[in-house]
């Protein structure tokens, strides 16, 4: 890797610091910096696939070379996301992998929700999500005609066909499957969505929203999509109260989405896609529950995240009295 320092910082005479940074299932992080001729220190982040070689394993993921591009055009579109540096050739030795500029923030969403230092944050980032959401779904999308396009129906046929086929049945689950396929919502254009736009993927500093991250679930589909995956109980980290991620009111979202350009969207206009993205979650928590019970991976990671499909039918329980009223 040291080869790549003049590549990825202008007089880079070799790497320092090499460090696997926790946190990420599906692609392994390092940070790192390029130390140059003058005695200066680049920090930057290498994203990579586990062992560098795509697997069965990065699941729905559109590719690291797809997400860098994605980026590119995002920082482009002024969204806060890290700068693209390199994105790695064969050549390189790395195998699928790219380099990012390093940023500096929290990811971790307990300290985000909790902590004083982040106070002044959490009053601005419902707004700051609202306005970044709508330069994501501003992005041209005609750069990038191999990225997959996945819409509210197409996903719930995809989840249920996988639920099926786990063979844990919920009654809870199969009921919300009955009320999403009658209570459909007609269509929006597709946009550019993130996929998974939640706590987590943000990184955020005392002053407000400094980066998304995480790219790897990017699609053509609907908008509210994003702006209810950030609803969804589960991402409010026990701040059931405030329901754009447990720090910010749904109101002030969508009202900082329309004024950035987005579609006036109401607050029932979202609904739906909480419903749906809670289901999703809940069969994501089962799929990890069976890898680690058929023993494909008996992580306590894998089981603790399966025990949390008792969390989601709780949520889907409230969700659907609150649409039956």
């Amino acid at each position: 890797m040291s080869t790549l320092a003049p590549v990825l910082a202008p007089g880079g005479r070799g790497i320092i610091g090499l460090k696997r940074l926790s946190g990420g299932a599906s692609q392994e992080t390092w940070a790192f910096s390029v130390r140059t001729d003058a005695g200066e220190e680049t920090p930057l982040i290498l994203r990579r696939v586990p062992g560098g070689e795509s697997s069965v394993l990065s699941g729905n993921a559109i590719g690291l070379p797809m997400e860098a591009r994605i980026q590119t055009l995002a920082a482009r579109a002024g969204v806060p996301v890290p700068r693209i540096v390199h994105v790695c050739a064969p050549e390189d030795g790395l195998g699928e992998a790219y380099v990012m500029g390093r940023l500096s923030g929290e990811t971790l969403a307990p300290k985000i929700l909790r902590s004083d230092a982040f106070a002044n944050a959490r009053a601005r980032l419902a707004t700051e999500c609202g306005e970044a959401l709508a330069a994501i779904h501003a992005i041209d999308t005609g750069p990038l005609a191999e990225l997959p396009a996945s819409g509210g129906l197409d996903q719930l046929a995809r989840y249920e066909e996988t639920y099926l086929g786990l063979d844990l049945p919920s009654p809870v689950f199969d009921l919300t499957f009955q009320w999403l396929r009658a209570n459909a919502p007609a269509p929006q254009p597709p946009v550019l969505v993130h996929g998974d736009f939640r706590l987590g993927n943000l990184m955020v500093d005392e002053t407000g929203l400094v980066g998304i991250l995480d790219w790897e679930l990017a699609h053509r589909g609907d908008p509210r999509e994003d702006l209810a995956w950030i609803c969804v109980n589960s991402w409010r980290f026990g701040n059931a109260g405030k329901r754009v991620g447990g720090f910010g009111e749904l109101e002030d979202l969508l009202a900082a989405y329309a004024a950035a350009g987005g579609h006036a969207f109401a607050p029932e206009d979202i609904d739906w896609w909480e419903m749906l993205g809670s289901l999703k979650w809940g069969i994501m928590c089962m799929i990890m529950y069976e890898a680690h019970r058929s023993d494909a991976d008996p992580s306590v990671e894998r089981v603790t995240i399966g025990r949390r499909v008792s969390e989601t039918e709780m949520d889907l329980v409230n969700l659907l009295e609150r649409a039956a009223k």
